[in-house]
C-alpha cells in the first residue's frame, strides 16, 4: 500500500530597512514595520487563513485517513503572533483533530547547520519548545531551513535525539535510486530519512497554474493516478512545499483548494492512504544509507547552497555573522536575541545572489546584489559593536573560552543528572512492584496467621466486658466515688498477696 506524506513550511521573511552607513552606532533597530506588518497580513488572508480552513474541513471530513505536517520557523511564529494570531488559533484547532504533525527546525530559518553546531542545537531547542508550547507536543521529526542536509548535519541531528529528517530527493544524490523508499543518515543509521520527491511537489507548487504546461489542467484523479502507476516496492510519496504555494505561487482563483481537498477522496479509491513523518518514520524500515558529503538543498536546479554561499560577498558576509556566535550565545540580552534570530534568516544571504535567477526572481527592496550587501554589512557592523560593547574584544579568547566551557560543563551535568535520576525513578518504580509482588505472596500467610490468632483476640475480649460494666457503674455511681477510693487499695491486697502464691507452683515444677 502507498503512503503519501503531505508536508508544508511556514516561514515568513523579516524585512530589514534601509540602514546607513551613517547611522551605525545610533541606530539599533534594523526592520521594516510596516512591510513586515503587509506581508505576513497578506499572506495569511490570501494563503494561511484559507488553506488551513481547508485542511480542517478534511480533518473533519475524512478524519484519520487524512494527515499533514508543517514546520514554522520561530520568526515566523512571532510575526504571526502580534499580526495575525488567528493564523495560529487555526492551526491549534486543526492540531485538536489528531490530522497534524508539527516538526522542528532552526528559529531563524538560517543557516547555523553549516556554520555553528551550538548555535543550530539552541535554534532548533528554542524551535522546538516553542511547538510544545503551542501544540502539547515535542517534536521527533526535524526539517532543516530549506531542507539543508548532509551527512555530518544527519550525525549531529541525530545525536540530538530526532528520529527522523526530511531532505531533498536531489538527482544528484540519488541517481538511479528513488525518492520513494525511506533512507538513513550514513554517519548514524539512527536517524531516518525522508526524501521530496521534487517534481510531484513542483506539479502543485509551481505548476498547477500554468497555461503552457502539457498536463494543464491537473485534475486529483489524474494526479493520484500518477501515484498509482508507480513500482509496487515503491511505498512512499513525500510531497512537501511552502504553505504560501496555496493561494500566493498558484492563486485561489486557480481552484487549488478544491484540488487538494479532493485528494483524499481519491486516494481512497485507489488504496493509497496518508501518514505524518513520524509515523512513516516509526513503522518504515530504511533500506540503505544515503551518502551526502557535501550539503544540498530544495533551491534551484543545483539543489546545493549557492544561492546563499555562492559568491565572494555571501560568504564575507555569513563569516562575518557567526564570526561573533560563541558571544551571543551567552547573551541575555533579548533584543540581541531576537536581532541574531532576524538577521540570521537565510532570505538575507539570498538577496546577495548573483545567479541568473529570472525574471521573476524577487529581491525585496534591494536594486541589485550588492545593495543587498551593502545594507546587510552596515546593519551586522551595528549588532557586532553591540555584540562587542557587551564583551569586548580586549576579552582574551582563553577567558571566554573558559565562560564558555563552564556553559558547556553545567549542560552536561544537568543532563547526566536528568538521566540519573530517571534512572532511579524507573529503579524505585521497579522496587514499588517488587514490594507489591511480595505482598501478594505473604498474603496467604498472614491470613492463616491471623486466623490462628483470632481466638486468643476473642478471649480477652469476654474478660474485658464486666470491667465495661464497672466503669459504666463507677460512673453512675459518682457520689459514692469517695468511699470506692478508699476501698480500691483493701481489694487490691488481695490481689497482691495472691500474685506469689500463683507463681509458686511453677517454681517448684522448675526445679523438678
Amino acid at each position: 500500500m502507498k503512503t503519501i506524506c503531505l508536508y508544508f513550511e511556514i516561514h515568513q521573511n523579516v524585512h530589514l530597512k534601509r540602514y546607513r552607513f551613517f547611522e551605525i552606532g545610533k541606530d539599533h533597530y534594523y526592520f521594516d514595520d510596516y512591510e513586515n506588518e503587509r506581508g505576513i497580513t497578506e499572506t495569511a488572508e490570501r494563503s494561511y487563513i484559507p488553506a488551513i480552513k481547508t485542511f480542517l474541513e478534511m480533518a473533519k471530513l475524512y478524519g484519520k485517513a487524512f494527515k499533514v505536517a508543517f514546520s514554522i520557523s520561530g520568526c515566523a511564529i512571532e510575526l504571526l503572533e502580534q499580526y495575525a494570531p488567528e493564523v495560529i488559533e487555526l492551526l491549534q484547532e486543526l492540531n485538536e483533530t489528531g490530522c497534524v504533525e508539527f516538526l522542528a527546525e532552526p528559529y531563524s530559518h538560517g543557516l547555523s547547520s553549516l556554520a555553528n553546531e551550538d548555535v543550530f542545537r539552541d535554534e532548533v531547542g528554542r524551535q522546538a519548545k516553542k511547538m510544545k508550547e503551542l501544540f502539547g507536543k515535542k517534536p521527533t521529526v526535524l526539517r532543516n531551513s530549506s531542507l539543508i542536509y548532509s551527512d555530518d548535519i544527519g550525525a549531529l541531528v541525530a545525536d540530538m535525539g530526532y528520529k527522523g529528517m526530511i531532505a531533498e530527493g536531489a538527482k544528484h544524490i540519488l541517481g538511479w535510486k528513488s525518492p520513494h523508499f525511506v533512507y538513513n543518515c550514513a554517519l548514524n543509521p539512527n536517524l531516518k530519512l525522508l526524501l521530496r520527491d521534487y517534481k510531484l511537489s513542483d506539479d502543485i507548487s509551481l505548476r498547477f497554474n500554468d497555461s503552457s504546461w502539457n498536463e494543464y489542467p491537473l485534475f486529483a484523479d489524474t494526479y493520484m493516478d500518477w501515484i498509482a502507476q508507480l513500482p509496487e516496492e515503491e511505498k512512499v510519496i513525500n510531497i512537501f512545499m511552502e504553505l504560501c504555494a496555496l493561494g500566493i505561487y498558484q492563486p485561489l482563483s486557480s481552484n487549488i483548494l478544491e484540488f487538494i481537498k479532493a485528494l483524499p477522496a481519491v486516494a481512497k479509491d485507489r488504496g493509497i492512504t496518508f501518514a505524518t513523518p513520524s509515523e512513516i518514520v516509526a513503522k518504515s524500515k530504511s533500506v540503505a544509507p544515503l551518502e551526502v558529503p557535501y550539503p544540498m538543498s530544495w533551491n534551484d536546479e543545483e539543489r546545493d547552497t549557492s544561492c546563499w554561499l555562492g559568491n565572494v560577498m555571501q560568504r564575507e558576509a555569513f563569516n562575518k555573522l557567526y564570526s561573533v556566535a560563541e558571544r551571543v550565545l551567552i547573551c541575555k540580552d533579548r533584543r540581541i536575541t531576537q536581532d541574531w534570530d532576524r538577521i540570521q534568516a537565510s532570505n538575507n544571504f539570498r538577496f546577495m545572489t548573483t545567479k541568473n535567477m529570472g525574471v521573476g526572481f524577487y529581491r525585496g527592496i534591494y536594486d541589485s546584489p550588492y545593495d543587498a550587501f551593502t545594507n546587510y554589512m552596515n546593519i551586522l557592523g551595528d549588532f557586532i559593536n553591540r555584540v562587542n560593547a557587551l564583551y569586548p574584544l580586549d576579552i582574551e579568547n582563553d577567558e571566554l573560552n573558559a565562560l564558555l566551557t563552564t556553559i558547556r560543563n553545567q549542560a552536561d551535568e544537568i543532563t547526566v543528572k536528568d538521566a540519573e535520576i530517571a534512572r532511579l525513578q524507573a529503579r524505585l518504580g521497579l522496587d514499588a512492584d517488587d514490594e507489591k509482588k511480595e505482598e501478594k505472596k505473604a498474603e496467604p500467610a498472614k491470613k492463616a496467621s491471623a486466623k490462628k490468632a483470632e481466638p486468643a483476640k476473642k478471649a480477652p475480649a469476654k474478660k474485658a466486658e464486666p470491667a465495661k460494666k464497672a466503669a459504666a457503674t463507677a460512673k453512675a455511681a459518682a457520689p459514692k466515688a469517695v468511699a470506692a477510693k478508699k476501698e480500691e487499695p483493701k481489694k487490691a491486697e488481695p490481689a497482691k498477696k495472691a500474685a506469689p502464691k500463683a507463681k509458686a507452683p511453677a517454681k517448684k515444677a522448675a526445679k523438678k
